[in-house]
């Protein structure tokens, strides 16, 4: 049987991704001293990372400094033509220029080298050609250079900023490790978004003081049932004279009660809750808690501070309503 011809369109895509993934995989051979000296040269930044490029890499560079911003290295994109009317007073004695061209001859880029030498400010280079003015000239360079364009007419940046974008993104995410940025971080830099939702801890949602379903001990069944219906959780904590957690009753919890005693109401909140229930602290990240209700096969956990006090009720509504499914 004759073997279908793949559609010219779909040819072209396929080798457009093959040599973008090829540039990309050609980097790799690059990841020497150089860019050990480049995280060296960020890390040390006290200011911020100005990222500055002109056409299609003045483009990339704004991923580049929005991906820096968001794990931990305060970034802003210079545009370069802008930066020679006014906009390099934006530069700051304490910052890093992290300067993007493929030819690294863009004259407004060198023009930003002067004045990045007079204001004493370091210079990391991404050049699309290792012999380059911009390569000479910066502090260290990365070389991002690359064979060929996937355009077929060689012309439009399409290779070249494929590896420009995954060299900067190699750089912002060596940058996050070796600064000890931990994911609990991007709770402060991502408020909004999925990222936020997943980062989101549980003392952001837990119930807490007078909607916390809350008895003694001592309580007996008619008020922890008037309790749990009040509250609307289909659960109560029991806690001790100190306030201090004791057992969990789930509404389960009375259904089996109800098949077990011929009068259960007459029996106290410590002959029926669970003595054994899971907690949560309320640091902890809302995904950890969903993790545990999973497991658990529940609709709740009590929240606790490291004492067993109680402080708040969790539920898997609570968790729906952040979109963590």
């Amino acid at each position: 049987m004759k073997e279908e011809s793949i559609h010219p369109t779909i040819a072209a895509a396929v080798r457009v991704l093959e040599s973008e993934a090829a540039a990309i995989r050609n980097l790799i051979g690059r990841v020497k001293d150089p860019f050990l000296r480049a995280v060296d040269m960020a890390e040390k930044c006290r200011g911020k990372i100005a990222v500055t490029g002109l056409g299609k890499s003045g483009i990339i560079c704004k991923k580049i400094a929005a991906t820096l911003s968001s794990t931990g290295s305060p970034a802003f994109f210079l545009h370069a033509a802008d930066a020679l009317h006014g906009d390099c007073g934006l530069l700051g004695k304490d910052d890093v220029v992290l300067a993007v061209s493929k030819s690294g001859e863009t004259g407004e880029i060198l023009q930003i080298l002067n004045v990045c030498k007079r204001l004493g400010l370091p210079v990391i280079a991404l050049a699309g050609h290792k012999k380059s003015s911009l390569a000479r000239f910066a502090d260290v360079c990365l070389d991002v250079s690359v064979d060929e364009e996937a355009c077929p007419f060689g012309m439009a940046p399409t290779t070249s900023t494929a590896a420009a974008l995954a060299m900067g993104d190699a750089l912002a995410i060596a940058l996050m490790e070796r600064k000890g940025f931990r994911r609990e971080d991007f709770a402060s830099l991502h408020p909004a978004g999925s990222i936020g939702k997943k980062l989101i801890r549980v003392g952001e949602l837990m119930h807490k003081g007078d909607a916390i379903p809350l008895v003694r001990e001592s309580t007996l069944m008619p008020d922890v049932i008037y309790e749990m219906s009040r509250k609307t959780l289909g659960m109560t904590a029991v806690v001790d004279e100190r306030g201090m957690l004791s057992g969990v009753i789930s509404d389960g919890d009375l259904r089996r009660l109800l098949e077990k005693e011929s009068d259960p109401l007459k029996l106290r909140a410590d002959r029926v809750m669970n003595k054994n229930p899971r907690t949560i602290r309320e640091n902890e990240l809302a995904g950890a808690a969903l993790a545990k209700m999973e497991e658990l096969k529940i609709t709740s956990l009590v929240v606790v501070d490291p004492e067993r006090k109680v402080i708040g009720v969790v539920h898997l509504h609570d968790l729906w309503r952040t979109e963590l499914f």
